[in-house]
């Protein structure tokens, strides 16, 4: 499977640093928003980064990812206890690719409210369920989706890395197409973008660098309350990756290798 890909991560218009962190390789992307405060959200992020960046460049299965959540789970935890760090965490959402029955499949992976989409047949998808109070209200059927985006609490979430007993991941296995686009990215950006903006830029079919950089900029723009980060993988060109730091720098554009 070839692929290529860009990320980018700012801290927003209003906070100084930014918890988010995400890692980009051949096969695996992920986006990290973390919590905490008092640079603990950025600890946990970190930490759930490196847990898998700690993981084999090929041949990985389901089994792999749900250990390395579990893995970083506990490095939170432990790191927390007895700290100021204490009740630190951080969402963790992405794709990679896994072998599943004798062929390579994308794996989506998702605990918290981070999210990942997929941009096909000229339809914006999003294939990952937010673990979060708003979406709940959605399924019983309280509030419609465009009434969760100014829901009071809206950024509540109900399931995260960080906490004991180690979270259960949801994953979906779907088989590679050629031209799909993946949007992985925080809910910074989700929060500042529709999903027509969003769609807009992914179906200009630009280098997947440049889309990156181009929703980040957008929701900046539109007003960066909350840290933003996203990754554009596109499925079946040749090449692949992008130059600078495994995770972002505060206040920058952060590129992953």
């Amino acid at each position: 499977m070839q692929v290529l890909w860009g990320a980018a991560s700012h801290a927003g218009r209003v906070r100084d640093l930014n918890e988010d962190a995400f890692l980009a390789r051949p096969s695996i992307f992920l986006v990290a928003d973390g919590m905490g405060g008092h640079a603990a959200g950025e600890v946990a992020s970190r930490l759930a980064v490196a847990s898998f960046a700690a993981l084999p460049q090929s041949g990985l299965h389901a089994e792999d990812i749900d250990l390395a959540i579990e893995q970083a789970n506990a490095s939170i935890v432990d790191q927390g206890s007895g700290s100021n760090r204490e009740g630190m965490g951080t969402t963790v959402t992405g794709l990679a690719v896994v072998e599943a029955g004798g062929s390579e499949h994308w794996i989506v992976f998702n605990v918290g409210d981070s999210r990942v989409y997929r941009y096909a047949d000229e339809r914006l998808v999003q294939l990952s369920v937010d673990h979060s109070e708003v979406e709940e209200l959605i399924g019983a059927g309280q509030i419609t989706r465009e009434q969760a985006r100014s829901h009071p609490r809206r950024n509540i979430i109900t399931r995260s890395l960080g906490t004991v007993p180690a979270p259960r991941a949801d994953h979906w296995l779907l088989p590679p197409r050629h031209g799909d686009v993946f949007l992985i990215c925080s809910d910074g950006l989700i929060d500042e973008l529709t999903d027509e903006q969003i769609s807009a830029v992914l179906e200009a079919r630009r280098a997947p660098q440049a889309m990156a950089n181009a929703l980040v900029d957008l929701a900046v723009a539109a007003g960066g309350r909350d840290n933003i980060t996203a990754i554009v993988v596109e499925v079946d060109r040749a090449g692949g990756g992008v130059l600078g730091d495994t995770v972002p720098r505060p206040g920058a554009v952060g590129r992953a290798s």
